[in-house]
């Protein structure tokens, strides 16, 4: 195919729906920066903290919202269809992150963009909330996993400094709760993607010459309330 053909198939393309791709190109941005001010908006003093998914969440629902509404325009048949498709969603698994519900309103939205063979506005509405969760999640905090770890080992004082330069080392954020005569017990903050037995077997080497069963690592997660 040469770039004539190219040229006019996608000439065709936009003149199918010229109006929403240019629509969105000035609504979509809008909309994600009217949401960034509501969900940045100063907090006062005495409420509970917002949590980065919330925050990230309301941001993209704003982007949403001008989505349905972009596909919507006058039409009366599709304010119906859509509350219709809305009505048929039953998802009943447990959805940790706010946004992963945010992204299936997302692709019911272009499903119905589709339908309605408003095909720019869907590839425009699919990289523009694409990129503004990509942006919204590089600036989440990383992920971890709080555990309970005891390390039982025949003197603890000349092992501690040695054993909170391992958990240093692998970015693991730690708390010391007690250091008796046989261990030591920590509250410890563990990035998603440190795995424990590389840890415990640096912990364990720290004593090559210790009898078998003298030094153990122990890891207890705690669970979240």
């Amino acid at each position: 195919m040469d770039a004539t053909a190219v040229q006019a198939a996608l000439s065709r393309f936009l003149d199918a729906d010229g109006g929403s791709v240019l629509q969105a190109l000035a609504a979509l941005p809008l909309a994600a920066v009217l949401g960034t001010v509501l969900a940045f908006r100063p907090r006062r003093r005495g409420t509970p903290p917002r949590s980065s998914p919330v925050i990230q969440t309301q941001i993209i629902l704003a982007v949403v919202g001008a989505v349905v509404m972009l596909i919507v325009g006058a039409s009366l048949a599709r304010a119906f269809g859509i509350v219709g498709a809305a009505n048929l969603i039953r998802y009943r698994a447990k959805i940790d992150d706010p946004k992963d519900a945010v992204v299936m309103l997302s692709t019911l939205s272009l499903g119905l963009a589709c339908g309605v063979q408003l095909y720019g506005l869907a590839v425009v509405a699919t990289f523009f909330v694409l990129g503004l969760l990509w942006a919204v999640e590089s600036l989440e905090p990383e992920q971890q996993k709080t555990f309970d770890l005891s390390v039982t080992t025949p003197d603890p004082p000349a092992q501690q400094r040695a054993v909170e330069s391992i958990l240093r080392r692998h970015r693991i954020h730690y708390e010391l709760r007690s250091a008796g005569d046989k261990e030591l017990v920590y509250e410890a903050a563990m990035p998603m993607d440190i795995r424990l037995d590389r840890v415990s077997d640096a912990i364990l080497h720290l004593q090559p010459d210790a009898k078998q069963g003298e030094t153990q690592v122990v890891w207890n997660e705690k669970k979240k309330k």
